[in-house]
């Protein structure tokens, strides 16, 4: 942050060198000439200087086993991994607050409290699903918040649009356009073939398209791939209900998504409702299921 350095950190090699980049992201979080930094993959956290050496390491002890990331064997090209560490930050009160998964998909979140001298792990709260809001005073309290209900209480100009727009052929080759989807809520989600995640993500996509009308709500799926045939393929497993459009393996560049699942929830003017990293699981959608029914609901209502 202004003060370049030199070798800061060290590298982890896995068996699959290819899978490197994967291995070594994670949160950081900078104090004066010290940093902090959780690998996304890894049960750990640790503490560097201004040279890059490591201060302290520390672990919760979460993987009696702990793998790097490796492929799954198969047809389709998966890669299996765990995830760990989802963010930290220096709180208020000076001490290292890191969030992460309370298992090893990150279905259920736990916030991890420790002391930036020595890494002892002061305090763990068990967060529940992560559709959660944290504050921290300077006093050390935690606060867990409803993300709706917070949000409902701040000030907003408007809903930003949706950008940029996209015109994407669909399977048989017909252009279509985010503006055809204009007048309905509609789920802009982006998946690929190899995204482990997103093959348990679509039977949940298919119950949700089939729980309102058409005029109301809509799905528009566009694959990642750059392979059509394993596409096409996935396509063929899965049996979507829903439009499939395809991206060709641009779309990371033009929406900058961290990684795959990745859905973006629009109101009938184009314009985003709610943004959804990763595959939550039935509660994710549970809750997607009523935010959709309120703003239909809602729409509705001022037509009346």
């Amino acid at each position: 942050m202004g003060h370049p350095r030199q070798g800061l950190g060290i590298a982890h090699v896995p068996d699959i060198r290819y899978l490197a980049q994967l291995v070594n992201a994670g949160p950081a979080a900078l104090s004066h000439d010290v940093v902090y930094f959780a690998p996304l993959v890894r049960d750990e956290i640790l503490r560097l200087d201004a040279t890059g050496s490591p201060v302290w390491r520390s672990s919760r002890g979460m993987i009696p086993a702990e793998r790097d990331p490796h492929f799954v064997a198969g047809k389709e090209r998966r890669v299996a991994h765990a995830l760990i560490n989802i963010a930290l930050t220096v709180g208020p009160d000076g001490r290292l607050y890191v969030l992460g998964g309370a298992d090893s998909a990150a279905t259920r979140l736990r916030l991890d409290v420790l002391n930036r001298e020595t890494g002892e792990i002061l305090d763990t709260r068990i967060l529940g699903t992560p559709a959660t809001a944290i504050a921290v005073n300077r006093a050390g309290r935690i606060r867990v918040l409803d993300p709706e209900a917070l949000l409902a209480q701040t000030p907003t100009h408007g809903r930003d649009r949706f950008a940029p727009s996209f015109a994407l052929p669909d399977l048989a080759g017909k252009p279509v356009r985010l503006e055809d989807y204009r007048g309905k809520v509609t789920l802009v989600n982006f998946w690929a073939s190899w995204c482990a995640p997103c093959r348990e993500e679509f039977p949940h996509m298919a119950e949700l398209y089939s729980v309102f009308q058409r005029a109301d709500f809509d799905i528009a799926a566009i694959s990642d791939d750059v392979s059509g045939s394993k596409m096409r393929a996935f396509v063929r497993e899965f049996r979507p209900p829903f439009p499939i459009l395809v991206g060709g393996g641009r779309m990371k560049a033009a929406y900058h998504y961290r990684g795959l699942p990745y859905s973006v929830l629009l109101d009938r003017e184009g314009r985003v409702i709610e943004r959804i990293f990763g595959f939550g699981g039935e509660t994710e959608f549970r809750h997607l299921r009523e935010i959709i029914a309120r703003e239909i609901d809602a729409d509705s209502t001022a037509r009346r």
